[in-house]
Protein backbone atom coordinates (compact mmCIF):
# COMPACT_ATOMS: atom_id res chain seq x y z
CA UNK A 1 0.00 0.00 0.00
CA UNK A 2 1.30 3.44 -0.91
CA UNK A 3 2.07 5.29 2.36
CA UNK A 4 1.27 8.62 0.72
CA UNK A 5 -2.45 7.90 1.06
CA UNK A 6 -2.33 7.22 4.77
CA UNK A 7 -3.76 10.57 5.87
CA UNK A 8 -0.46 11.83 7.14
CA UNK A 9 0.34 8.71 9.15
CA UNK A 10 3.50 8.79 7.08
CA UNK A 11 5.19 12.06 6.21
CA UNK A 12 4.21 12.93 2.63
CA UNK A 13 7.05 13.74 0.26
CA UNK A 14 7.01 15.61 -3.08
CA UNK A 15 7.22 19.24 -1.87
CA UNK A 16 7.61 20.50 -5.41
CA UNK A 17 4.01 19.65 -6.32
CA UNK A 18 2.11 22.67 -7.63
CA UNK A 19 -0.88 23.34 -5.36
CA UNK A 20 -2.58 26.40 -6.80
CA UNK A 21 -2.46 27.47 -10.42
CA UNK A 22 -0.60 30.78 -10.66
CA UNK A 23 -2.38 31.83 -13.81
CA UNK A 24 -5.52 33.80 -12.89
CA UNK A 25 -7.93 35.11 -15.45
CA UNK A 26 -9.49 38.53 -15.32
CA UNK A 27 -12.12 38.62 -12.58
CA UNK A 28 -14.45 40.60 -14.83
CA UNK A 29 -14.02 38.10 -17.67
CA UNK A 30 -14.83 35.18 -15.40
CA UNK A 31 -17.75 37.01 -13.82
CA UNK A 32 -19.31 37.80 -17.20
CA UNK A 33 -19.01 34.21 -18.47
CA UNK A 34 -20.50 32.93 -15.22
CA UNK A 35 -23.39 35.38 -15.44
CA UNK A 36 -24.11 34.47 -19.06
CA UNK A 37 -23.81 30.70 -18.40
CA UNK A 38 -26.30 30.90 -15.55
CA UNK A 39 -28.66 32.98 -17.67
CA UNK A 40 -28.59 30.41 -20.49
CA UNK A 41 -29.12 27.51 -18.09
CA UNK A 42 -32.03 29.26 -16.38
CA UNK A 43 -33.79 30.89 -19.32
CA UNK A 44 -32.97 28.57 -22.23
CA UNK A 45 -32.82 25.35 -20.17
CA UNK A 46 -29.53 24.38 -21.78
CA UNK A 47 -27.22 21.73 -20.37
CA UNK A 48 -24.38 23.26 -18.37
CA UNK A 49 -21.65 22.20 -20.82
CA UNK A 50 -23.51 23.73 -23.76
CA UNK A 51 -24.31 26.94 -21.88
CA UNK A 52 -20.69 27.37 -20.79
CA UNK A 53 -19.39 26.88 -24.31
CA UNK A 54 -21.80 29.46 -25.74
CA UNK A 55 -20.83 31.96 -23.02
CA UNK A 56 -17.13 31.39 -23.67
CA UNK A 57 -17.58 31.77 -27.44
CA UNK A 58 -19.41 35.05 -26.89
CA UNK A 59 -16.66 36.28 -24.56
CA UNK A 60 -13.96 35.32 -27.08
CA UNK A 61 -15.75 37.17 -29.89
CA UNK A 62 -16.17 40.35 -27.85
CA UNK A 63 -12.71 40.29 -26.27
CA UNK A 64 -10.07 42.59 -27.66
CA UNK A 65 -7.36 40.03 -26.95
CA UNK A 66 -6.88 36.28 -26.88
CA UNK A 67 -8.23 34.41 -23.85
CA UNK A 68 -7.31 31.03 -22.41
CA UNK A 69 -10.55 29.20 -23.16
CA UNK A 70 -9.55 25.94 -21.44
CA UNK A 71 -8.62 27.71 -18.21
CA UNK A 72 -11.74 29.86 -18.39
CA UNK A 73 -13.90 26.75 -18.78
CA UNK A 74 -12.17 25.08 -15.83
CA UNK A 75 -12.82 28.05 -13.55
CA UNK A 76 -16.42 28.44 -14.69
CA UNK A 77 -17.10 24.73 -14.06
CA UNK A 78 -15.57 25.05 -10.60
CA UNK A 79 -17.84 27.96 -9.80
CA UNK A 80 -20.99 26.33 -11.18
CA UNK A 81 -20.54 22.77 -9.91
CA UNK A 82 -17.77 22.98 -7.31
CA UNK A 83 -16.37 25.39 -4.77
CA UNK A 84 -14.60 27.90 -6.97
CA UNK A 85 -10.99 28.75 -6.22
CA UNK A 86 -10.94 26.25 -3.33
CA UNK A 87 -11.81 23.27 -5.54
CA UNK A 88 -8.23 22.40 -6.53
CA UNK A 89 -7.18 22.36 -2.88
CA UNK A 90 -10.15 20.19 -1.92
CA UNK A 91 -9.35 17.73 -4.70
CA UNK A 92 -5.65 17.47 -3.80
CA UNK A 93 -5.29 14.26 -1.71
CA UNK A 94 -1.98 15.48 -0.24
CA UNK A 95 -3.58 18.43 1.55
CA UNK A 96 -4.97 17.69 4.99
CA UNK A 97 -6.36 21.02 6.16
CA UNK A 98 -7.30 24.36 4.60
CA UNK A 99 -8.03 27.63 6.37
CA UNK A 100 -8.79 31.21 5.38
CA UNK A 101 -8.39 34.19 7.71
CA UNK A 102 -9.17 36.89 5.17
CA UNK A 103 -10.08 37.15 1.46
CA UNK A 104 -7.22 36.95 -1.00
CA UNK A 105 -5.08 34.35 0.76
CA UNK A 106 -5.33 30.75 1.91
CA UNK A 107 -3.32 28.67 4.36
CA UNK A 108 -3.02 24.90 4.12
CA UNK A 109 -1.05 21.95 5.39
CA UNK A 110 0.36 20.00 2.47
CA UNK A 111 3.44 18.09 1.29
CA UNK A 112 5.78 20.94 2.24
CA UNK A 113 4.16 21.53 5.64
CA UNK A 114 2.35 24.76 6.45
CA UNK A 115 1.97 26.98 3.42
CA UNK A 116 0.25 30.24 2.45
CA UNK A 117 -0.68 31.35 -1.03
CA UNK A 118 -2.75 34.03 -2.70
CA UNK A 119 -6.34 33.12 -3.52
CA UNK A 120 -8.25 34.97 -6.25
CA UNK A 121 -11.47 35.63 -4.33
CA UNK A 122 -12.92 38.64 -2.56
CA UNK A 123 -15.13 38.72 0.54
CA UNK A 124 -18.38 38.35 -1.44
CA UNK A 125 -17.06 35.36 -3.40
CA UNK A 126 -15.88 33.68 -0.21
CA UNK A 127 -19.33 34.09 1.36
CA UNK A 128 -20.91 32.60 -1.77
CA UNK A 129 -18.59 29.57 -1.68
CA UNK A 130 -19.35 28.95 2.01
CA UNK A 131 -23.10 29.18 1.45
CA UNK A 132 -22.82 26.63 -1.36
CA UNK A 133 -20.86 24.35 0.96
CA UNK A 134 -23.57 24.58 3.60
CA UNK A 135 -26.31 23.43 1.23
CA UNK A 136 -25.13 19.83 1.57
CA UNK A 137 -25.78 19.74 5.32
CA UNK A 138 -28.74 22.16 5.38
CA UNK A 139 -27.04 24.18 8.11
CA UNK A 140 -27.23 27.95 8.25
CA UNK A 141 -24.87 30.80 8.96
CA UNK A 142 -26.02 34.34 9.70
CA UNK A 143 -25.92 36.98 12.45
CA UNK A 144 -28.22 34.87 14.64
CA UNK A 145 -26.08 31.76 14.14
CA UNK A 146 -22.59 33.22 13.53
CA UNK A 147 -20.67 29.92 13.62
CA UNK A 148 -21.29 26.50 12.16
CA UNK A 149 -19.93 22.95 11.94
CA UNK A 150 -20.96 21.05 8.83
CA UNK A 151 -19.87 18.22 6.58
CA UNK A 152 -19.07 18.55 2.88
CA UNK A 153 -20.10 16.07 0.16
CA UNK A 154 -16.68 14.38 0.26
CA UNK A 155 -16.85 13.92 4.05
CA UNK A 156 -14.59 16.86 4.92
CA UNK A 157 -15.52 18.93 7.97
CA UNK A 158 -16.28 22.62 7.57
CA UNK A 159 -16.09 25.14 10.39
CA UNK A 160 -16.90 28.83 9.85
CA UNK A 161 -17.11 31.83 12.20
CA UNK A 162 -18.28 35.24 10.99
CA UNK A 163 -18.38 38.82 12.35
CA UNK A 164 -19.27 40.08 14.88
CA UNK A 165 -17.72 37.03 16.52
CA UNK A 166 -14.62 37.50 14.36
CA UNK A 167 -13.16 40.98 14.07
CA UNK A 168 -13.66 41.67 10.38
CA UNK A 169 -13.57 38.68 8.01
CA UNK A 170 -15.11 35.24 7.74
CA UNK A 171 -12.82 32.59 9.28
CA UNK A 172 -13.07 29.31 7.35
CA UNK A 173 -11.48 25.98 8.26
CA UNK A 174 -11.82 22.72 6.31
CA UNK A 175 -10.50 19.48 7.77
CA UNK A 176 -10.15 16.85 5.07
CA UNK A 177 -10.30 13.12 5.57
CA UNK A 178 -8.56 10.47 3.53
CA UNK A 179 -10.66 8.67 0.94
CA UNK A 180 -8.66 5.54 1.74
CA UNK A 181 -10.55 3.15 4.01
CA UNK A 182 -7.71 2.40 6.42
CA UNK A 183 -7.66 -0.83 8.41
CA UNK A 184 -5.49 -1.99 11.28
CA UNK A 185 -3.26 -3.99 8.88
CA UNK A 186 -2.79 -0.81 6.79
CA UNK A 187 -1.69 1.13 9.86
CA UNK A 188 0.69 -1.65 10.90
CA UNK A 189 2.18 -1.64 7.39
CA UNK A 190 2.59 2.14 7.57
CA UNK A 191 4.45 1.91 10.86
CA UNK A 192 1.71 3.67 12.81
CA UNK A 193 1.45 0.77 15.24
CA UNK A 194 3.44 -2.39 15.83
CA UNK A 195 2.40 -5.85 14.68
CA UNK A 196 1.72 -6.86 18.29
CA UNK A 197 -0.33 -3.72 18.94
CA UNK A 198 -2.39 -4.38 15.83
CA UNK A 199 -3.06 -7.98 16.82
CA UNK A 200 -3.92 -6.93 20.36
CA UNK A 201 -6.44 -4.30 19.18
CA UNK A 202 -8.06 -6.67 16.68
CA UNK A 203 -8.52 -9.25 19.43
CA UNK A 204 -9.92 -6.56 21.72
CA UNK A 205 -12.61 -5.59 19.19
CA UNK A 206 -13.46 -9.24 18.50
CA UNK A 207 -13.81 -9.75 22.28
CA UNK A 208 -16.21 -6.80 22.62
CA UNK A 209 -13.84 -4.55 24.59
CA UNK A 210 -14.84 -0.90 24.99
CA UNK A 211 -12.12 1.40 23.66
CA UNK A 212 -11.41 5.11 24.12
CA UNK A 213 -9.10 6.69 21.51
CA UNK A 214 -7.30 9.78 22.82
CA UNK A 215 -4.89 12.32 21.40
CA UNK A 216 -4.36 15.96 20.56
CA UNK A 217 -5.94 17.76 17.62
CA UNK A 218 -4.92 16.09 14.30
CA UNK A 219 -3.25 13.19 16.08
CA UNK A 220 -5.29 10.70 14.05
CA UNK A 221 -8.05 9.82 16.52
CA UNK A 222 -10.82 9.48 13.93
CA UNK A 223 -8.57 7.40 11.66
CA UNK A 224 -7.77 4.97 14.50
CA UNK A 225 -11.44 4.84 15.53
CA UNK A 226 -12.52 4.07 11.95
CA UNK A 227 -9.89 1.33 11.63
CA UNK A 228 -11.09 -0.26 14.88
CA UNK A 229 -14.71 -0.16 13.73
CA UNK A 230 -13.78 -1.97 10.52
CA UNK A 231 -12.96 -4.97 12.71
CA UNK A 232 -16.57 -5.19 13.95
CA UNK A 233 -18.29 -8.30 12.59
CA UNK A 234 -20.79 -8.00 9.77
CA UNK A 235 -23.53 -9.54 11.95
CA UNK A 236 -23.18 -6.79 14.58
CA UNK A 237 -25.02 -3.45 14.59
CA UNK A 238 -23.18 -0.11 14.96
CA UNK A 239 -24.96 3.09 16.02
CA UNK A 240 -22.81 6.23 15.98
CA UNK A 241 -23.40 9.73 17.36
CA UNK A 242 -21.35 12.72 16.13
CA UNK A 243 -21.42 16.50 16.15
CA UNK A 244 -20.91 16.38 12.38
CA UNK A 245 -20.56 13.31 10.22
CA UNK A 246 -16.90 12.25 10.04
CA UNK A 247 -16.89 8.47 10.26
CA UNK A 248 -16.91 6.67 6.92
CA UNK A 249 -17.66 2.96 7.23
CA UNK A 250 -18.82 0.26 4.86
CA UNK A 251 -20.68 -1.77 7.45
CA UNK A 252 -23.98 -3.27 6.36
CA UNK A 253 -25.73 -2.62 9.70
CA UNK A 254 -24.74 0.91 10.68
CA UNK A 255 -26.87 3.90 11.73
CA UNK A 256 -25.07 7.27 11.73
CA UNK A 257 -26.58 10.26 13.57
CA UNK A 258 -25.37 13.84 14.00
CA UNK A 259 -26.41 16.70 16.28
CA UNK A 260 -28.60 19.61 15.20
CA UNK A 261 -28.11 23.19 16.39
CA UNK A 262 -31.15 25.32 17.32
CA UNK A 263 -32.59 27.50 14.56
CA UNK A 264 -34.12 30.99 14.59
CA UNK A 265 -37.35 29.38 13.33
CA UNK A 266 -37.70 27.56 16.62
CA UNK A 267 -36.24 24.15 15.79
CA UNK A 268 -34.91 22.75 19.05
CA UNK A 269 -31.28 21.80 19.52
CA UNK A 270 -30.54 18.07 19.44
CA UNK A 271 -27.29 17.40 21.28
CA UNK A 272 -25.10 14.36 21.80
CA UNK A 273 -26.85 13.40 25.05
CA UNK A 274 -30.15 13.05 23.22
CA UNK A 275 -28.52 11.10 20.40
CA UNK A 276 -27.04 8.64 22.91
CA UNK A 277 -30.48 8.13 24.47
CA UNK A 278 -31.98 7.50 21.04
CA UNK A 279 -29.14 5.15 20.10
CA UNK A 280 -29.87 2.92 23.10
CA UNK A 281 -33.36 2.33 21.69
CA UNK A 282 -31.92 1.07 18.39
CA UNK A 283 -30.58 -2.27 19.63
CA UNK A 284 -26.90 -1.42 19.11
CA UNK A 285 -24.21 -4.06 19.31
CA UNK A 286 -21.72 -1.18 19.43
CA UNK A 287 -22.34 2.38 20.61
CA UNK A 288 -19.95 4.97 19.14
CA UNK A 289 -19.53 8.65 20.04
CA UNK A 290 -17.35 10.53 17.58
CA UNK A 291 -15.93 12.81 20.24
CA UNK A 292 -16.74 13.04 23.95
CA UNK A 293 -16.35 16.59 25.22
CA UNK A 294 -19.13 17.27 27.71
CA UNK A 295 -21.95 15.84 29.79
CA UNK A 296 -22.58 13.09 27.23
CA UNK A 297 -19.65 11.31 28.90
CA UNK A 298 -22.04 10.37 31.69
CA UNK A 299 -24.57 8.88 29.28
CA UNK A 300 -21.79 6.92 27.57
CA UNK A 301 -20.55 5.45 30.85
CA UNK A 302 -24.04 4.42 31.89
CA UNK A 303 -24.67 2.81 28.50
CA UNK A 304 -21.38 0.89 28.54
CA UNK A 305 -22.09 -0.34 32.06
CA UNK A 306 -25.32 -1.88 30.76
CA UNK A 307 -23.34 -4.40 28.75
CA UNK A 308 -23.10 -2.64 25.37
CA UNK A 309 -19.50 -2.28 24.14
CA UNK A 310 -18.55 1.08 22.71
CA UNK A 311 -15.88 3.31 21.26
CA UNK A 312 -15.25 7.05 21.34
CA UNK A 313 -12.53 9.67 20.93
CA UNK A 314 -11.41 12.27 23.46
CA UNK A 315 -8.90 15.14 23.34
CA UNK A 316 -6.02 14.55 25.75
CA UNK A 317 -2.24 14.80 25.95
CA UNK A 318 -1.72 11.26 27.23
CA UNK A 319 -3.59 8.07 28.03
CA UNK A 320 -3.61 8.90 31.73
CA UNK A 321 -4.71 12.44 30.88
CA UNK A 322 -7.66 10.96 28.99
CA UNK A 323 -8.60 8.91 32.03
CA UNK A 324 -8.45 11.99 34.26
CA UNK A 325 -10.62 13.87 31.80
CA UNK A 326 -13.14 11.04 31.82
CA UNK A 327 -13.30 11.48 35.58
CA UNK A 328 -14.16 15.16 35.10
CA UNK A 329 -16.52 15.45 32.13
CA UNK A 330 -19.42 13.45 33.66
CA UNK A 331 -19.54 15.99 36.51
CA UNK A 332 -21.09 18.37 33.99
CA UNK A 333 -24.19 16.16 33.89
CA UNK A 334 -25.35 17.07 37.41
CA UNK A 335 -24.36 18.08 40.93
CA UNK A 336 -25.20 14.69 42.42
CA UNK A 337 -22.41 12.94 40.48
CA UNK A 338 -19.21 12.40 42.46
CA UNK A 339 -15.74 11.13 41.69
CA UNK A 340 -16.34 8.32 44.18
CA UNK A 341 -19.19 7.13 41.97
CA UNK A 342 -17.27 7.66 38.72
CA UNK A 343 -14.16 5.59 39.45
CA UNK A 344 -15.91 2.19 39.65
CA UNK A 345 -18.25 3.26 36.84
CA UNK A 346 -15.33 3.96 34.51
CA UNK A 347 -13.60 0.74 35.55
CA UNK A 348 -16.72 -1.17 34.54
CA UNK A 349 -17.27 0.75 31.31
CA UNK A 350 -13.92 1.33 29.57
CA UNK A 351 -11.44 -1.48 28.91
CA UNK A 352 -8.69 0.18 26.87
CA UNK A 353 -7.30 3.63 26.11
CA UNK A 354 -5.43 3.95 22.80
CA UNK A 355 -3.41 7.17 22.76
CA UNK A 356 -2.09 8.48 19.45
CA UNK A 357 0.36 11.28 18.70
CA UNK A 358 1.62 13.25 15.73
CA UNK A 359 5.31 14.17 15.48
CA UNK A 360 6.91 17.25 13.91
CA UNK A 361 7.16 15.53 10.51
CA UNK A 362 3.42 14.89 10.43
CA UNK A 363 3.62 11.14 11.05
CA UNK A 364 0.92 9.77 13.34
CA UNK A 365 1.51 6.78 15.59
CA UNK A 366 -0.03 4.93 18.50
CA UNK A 367 2.02 6.03 21.49
CA UNK A 368 0.51 3.81 24.17
CA UNK A 369 -2.28 1.38 24.93
CA UNK A 370 -3.52 1.36 28.53
CA UNK A 371 -5.70 -1.31 30.08
CA UNK A 372 -8.09 0.41 32.48
CA UNK A 373 -8.03 -1.14 35.93
CA UNK A 374 -8.79 -0.24 39.55
CA UNK A 375 -5.06 0.22 40.11
CA UNK A 376 -4.76 2.64 37.18
CA UNK A 377 -7.73 4.62 38.47
CA UNK A 378 -6.14 4.88 41.87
Amino acid sequence: MDPAILLGFLAVENPGREILRAEILSGMELSEVLRRSRQLIRQSELEADHAIQIAIDEAAESSGSAIDELELRRQVEQELAGFGALQSLLENPEIEEIWINQPGEVHFFGPAGLQRQSLPINAAQLRDIVQRMLKHSNRRLDRLTPYVDADLPDGSRLHVVIPEITREYWAVNIRKFSAAKLTIPNLVEAGSMSVSEGAFLRDAVNSGKSILVSGATQAGKTTILSALLREVGAEERIVSCEDTFELALEHRDWVAMQTRPPSPEGDAEIGLRELVRQALRMRPSWLVIGEVRGAEAMDLLVALNSGIPGMCTLHANSGRGALEKLLTLPLLAGENITERFLRPTIAGAVDLIVHCVRDSSGKRTVAEILEVSDALLG
